[in-house]
């Protein structure tokens, strides 16, 4: 099963659209995660339409709109493992305690909320990444997204991918 990851992608705000890369890899995915900050539904029902599944939750940037269609926390279990995706996890300092107490009956979390990439595992197994942002680098240097493998309950081939500079 392949994953393609993302946050934060701002449409139409920090962009117009996803990079065309990065639609190949929605054409490419079994399952598109994005961690919220999606901003118009717009890009909710697009992403709907061209994903083969999409799981995705609200951010603090996205209305009622969206809030009305995502959750605040999606969970999911692909081929075995166990996924949740959340918006915000809070200060990177003490991150992977917090997350491990917060979800303890999950494989993998996925988030976003910093724009800045992130792939720890917490004491006890639990994974967290974070894509950063495909269309808003902040102070980062690349615009930034991530796939990777799923199969018979584990995560594999985690590859973070960044985008040619626009």
């Amino acid at each position: 099963m392949r994953l393609l990851i993302m946050s934060d992608t701002h449409v139409p705000k920090r962009a117009r659209d996803l990079p065309e890369q990065v639609w190949r890899e929605v054409g490419r995915a079994d399952v598109v995660v994005h961690a919220g900050d999606w901003v118009d539904v717009a890009l909710l029902d697009e992403l709907e339409a061209r994903s083969r599944r999409l799981i995705g939750v609200y951010g603090n940037n996205d209305g009622p709109e969206l809030r009305a269609r995502l959750p605040e926390v999606a969970r999911a279990d692909l081929d075995g493992l166990r996924l949740a995706v959340v918006h915000e996890t809070g200060p990177a300092k003490g991150r992977e305690q917090r997350c491990a107490r917060e979800y303890p009956d999950v494989d993998v979390l996925v988030f976003g909320h910093s724009h800045i990439p992130w792939d720890t595992v917490a004491e006890g197994g639990l994974r967290l990444l974070n894509p950063g942002s495909p269309t808003d680098r902040r102070r980062q240097p690349e615009h930034t997204y991530l796939t990777a493998r799923v199969s018979a309950g584990r995560l594999s081939e985690v590859t973070l991918h960044a985008l040619p500079a626009r």
